[in-house]
């Protein structure tokens, strides 16, 4: 067992699934649990999404909890059709898994957070993928796991390039602007992994190629899964050449930082109506000492090389 240990904070779809995978291939940290959440298909759907997950890359082992379903502002969630599109209407490319054998814990996903940060202290990392309203509750909730918490990396934002849902507003963060605030101003110290760089990391074909050579039912599941996301990617913007590996970059920053290049900075995200979602710096801040790094290139080949040896690896033995 490895020293270090890690929860996924997940909207289980497509590059959720691949974050997932990495976290299993890592050969240096233990996956203790999953939390769903919403966004890119309602909190249920993508809790029995990452229960599908963990079973076919034989890891039922893996408790996955329910967190928040909807932001922390609102009464409801709708999804929005881009995430169908994108993810496919169940959210892992209608690529069909079968029923999980394990349930969904009982336990609330943000009380297994806080109890968890109470276990594990500086050995634990969290790894947000989705909205942050899970976290932002658990905050609230006991405070003390801010500065408790070992690492905390997360999926969002967009600081030196546009948004992807609006022109500010990168999809996660749109989700719950104010939690995702609540987050970047507390005493918690973060890694922002956001499109700056996750635009730059893509996977194509060729790759999804080598795992359906293995002859194993993970590598030919999850290249069906893949492929549709990267068709997803022609269809919606095919300047890129193949689709981004969002989630699973954050996981890879969390567990060897050096993969990205930061800056540090105090953030705030807007939540006006005019520039929701925005993750800038905080000029009431800038003499402070600062509590985010902001990644803003990446070592692109080296990454995605570790990113293919891991699941390729874990994809054989299933």
């Amino acid at each position: 067992m490895a020293k270090r240990k890690m929860i996924l904070d997940l909207d289980t779809g497509i590059d959720d699934s691949l974050a997932i995978a990495y976290a299993l291939g890592a050969p240096d940290v233990d996956l203790i649990g999953i939390i769903g959440s919403y966004g890119n298909v309602v909190v249920e759907a993508g809790g029995q999404n990452s229960l599908k997950i963990l079973e076919l890359l034989g890891h039922t082992d893996i408790p996955v909890y329910l967190g928040e379903s909807h932001s922390s502002t609102s009464d409801h969630f709708d999804r929005m059709q881009v995430s169908a599109d994108i993810h496919g209407e169940n959210g892992i490319g209608q690529v069909d898994l079968p029923a999980p054998k394990r349930a969904i814990e009982k336990e609330s996903g943000v009380d297994f957070l806080i109890d968890a940060v109470h276990k594990y202290g500086k050995d634990l990392t969290l790894v947000p993928t989705g909205p942050m309203t899970n976290l932002a509750a658990a905050l609230k909730k006991a405070p003390e796991i801010a500065t408790e918490i070992g690492n905390m990396t997360f999926m969002g934002g967009a600081l030196t390039v546009p948004g992807n849902v609006t022109a500010y507003a990168e999809a996660n963060i749109n989700q719950d602007a104010e939690a995702a605030n609540a987050v970047l101003t507390s005493p918690m110290h973060s890694t922002m992994v956001g499109l700056d760089v996750t635009l730059r990391t893509l996977l194509t074909k060729k790759e999804t190629q080598q795992w359906r050579d293995l002859g194993t039912e993970a590598g030919e599941k999850f290249a069906d899964i893949v492929d549709y996301y990267i068709q997803a990617y022609v269809d919606v913007n095919d300047n890129l050449g193949g689709c981004a590996l969002h989630d699973p970059l954050a996981v890879g920053v969390a567990l060897d930082p050096s993969f990205v290049t930061t800056i540090d900075l105090n953030m705030v995200v807007n939540y006006n109506k005019e520039t929701y979602g925005r993750t800038i710096g905080d000029d009431n801040r800038l003499n402070e000492p600062t509590n985010v790094k902001v990644a803003v290139a990446v070592d692109k080949d080296r990454y995605l090389k570790t990113f293919m040896e891991y699941l390729t690896a874990l994809f054989k033995k299933n």
